[in-house]
């Protein structure tokens, strides 16, 4: 796991819920962070915005703790750069 994601994650989603950031691990759940689906929604928006990234709705219902939020974002950050190299080929 990237570390650097790990705390950017955390760092989005502390400042989001205004809480303190060492209060939050990968471990987490994000139902100990009694969000409710707005706040849910809301957050997606935060960390697309953040990693400047498409986070599938699928993706977003299906994640249960931090650990598994940011292996997420690792995963569309590497498509993404994927996707970018490709590109840069073709020209």
């Amino acid at each position: 796991m990237n570390s650097e994601i790990a705390e950017k994650t955390i760092s989005v989603i502390a400042d989001f819920k205004e809480i303190d950031k060492n209060s939050i691990s990968v471990d987490t759940k994000l139902e100990d962070l009694e969000m409710d689906s707005l706040d849910a929604l809301n957050l997606v928006f935060e960390l697309e915005e953040a990693f400047d990234i498409t986070i599938p709705d699928e993706q977003a219902s299906e994640t249960k703790t931090i650990g598994e939020m940011v292996e997420g974002i690792e995963k569309l950050l590497a498509m993404k750069e994927e996707e970018g190299a490709e590109g840069g080929e073709e020209e």
